[in-house]
This record gives C-alpha cells, sequence and structure tokens, in this order.
C-alpha cells in the first residue's frame, strides 16, 4: 500500500497499515514527523511535482494507494532562485496548475488496486465530494468539512465522511487523528475482505 502525505494523519495511516503488517511507501512532503515502524519505507520529496513523479513510479508496484497529501493545486509559473526585491507597492505572481496525482493514478490504476482519495471542501460538501470521486476514478473518498470546529491542519482532531462508489456515506464522529486513521483503514479493509 502506498500512502501520500505530508501531515499527521499521512503519518497515522501509514502507522495504522503498517501495524496490521502491511508494507508502505510513505511519499511525504517537509515533517519533522519520525517513522518508527520498520514497515514503512519513507520517500521523502520537497515539491508537488516530485509528489507526482514519485507517486506516478510508485503506484504500479502496490496494491493500492491513500492519497492523504494536501497538495496544492497551483504553483509559481516562473519560480525564482533568489528573494525577489520590492519593486513598487505591486507584485502580480503568476501560477500554473500543478499535476493532478490523483486523477493520474486513477487513469492508472488496475482492477485490482485500490485508490482512496481525500476532499477537503468548504462548500456543497458531499456533491462536491462525490464529484472527485467520480472524475478521479477512486473507490472511496475521505471528505473533510473545512470550518468545522476540530478539522482541519492545525489541529489533532478531524471528523470525516467515507463515501463509496456507489454513493453509500459512513459518518464517523469527531475524534483524534489516529483514531480517524483507525476508521479509514478498518473501513478499506472491510471493503477488501467482502
Amino acid at each position: 500500500i502506498g500512502n501520500y502525505s505530508s501531515g499527521k494523519m499521512g503519518y497515522a495511516l501509514a502507522n495504522q497499515l503498517a501495524m496490521r503488517g502491511a508494507q508502505v511507501t510513505l511519499v511525504s512532503g517537509p515533517s519533522s514527523l519520525k517513522i518508527e515502524n520498520p514497515l514503512v519505507k519513507l520517500v521523502k520529496v520537497e515539491s508537488a511535482q516530485q509528489m507526482y513523479e514519485q507517486c506516478v513510479a510508485i503506484f504500479p508496484t502496490v496494491d493500492g494507494a491513500i492519497m492523504s497529501a494536501a497538495v496544492a493545486d497551483f504553483t509559481p509559473a516562473d519560480p525564482q532562485p533568489e528573494k525577489i526585491k520590492r519593486k513598487g507597492d505591486e507584485l502580480i505572481l503568476a501560477l500554473k496548475a500543478t499535476k493532478d496525482i490523483a486523477a493520474e493514478l486513477g487513469r492508472i490504476k488496475k482492477s485490482n488496486q485500490l485508490l482512496v482519495g481525500f476532499a477537503l471542501e468548504s462548500q456543497h460538501y458531499e456533491e462536491n465530494a462525490i464529484k472527485k470521486l467520480a472524475s478521479k476514478n477512486l473507490d472511496f473518498i475521505v471528505l473533510n468539512k473545512a470550518g468545522q470546529e476540530g478539522v482541519g491542519f492545525n489541529v489533532d482532531t478531524n471528523q470525516i465522511t467515507i463515501i463509496d462508489r456507489q454513493n453509500k456515506q459512513t459518518v464517523f464522529s469527531l475524534k483524534s487523528k489516529v483514531d480517524v486513521a483507525e476508521d479509514i483503514i478498518n473501513h478499506i479493509e472491510s471493503h477488501m475482505n467482502c
């Protein structure tokens, strides 16, 4: 199983998988979190492009992937190697779209592989998550509702809804991210044992 992340949730998912005996490759952006389980191989990246390249290279070799990273949708069109000096009162920054990792993995996914994505939505929660589930060829999507208390990147808790291809929704209560990771892996295991 591959897990592509740069935050606490990704590390918690990788640990849950490894505790159950899975060999995990964790592709992670910069983080101070430590890997403690020898079944987790850490691949560090520093950019969305590097994460895309690693994920596309690794995915054909794994049984499935959990796409828990919040990769930026846009990146500077013309990155500068040095500080940009002030010239006037305004700076116009051109951005370009980053490559969509989940969509590419969904495109190359084999029938025996599992692909789980995440959706952080700020409006029309379920509708937007279901669109993403279908457009990226995911088996499940983990919906996070932005703006709700205890949910987000700078807290140790989360509240999720898992939606499957039949649009069946499983709603979980607010829990620690470690417990949320356990819920997600339990959900995946129950699907794989069907």
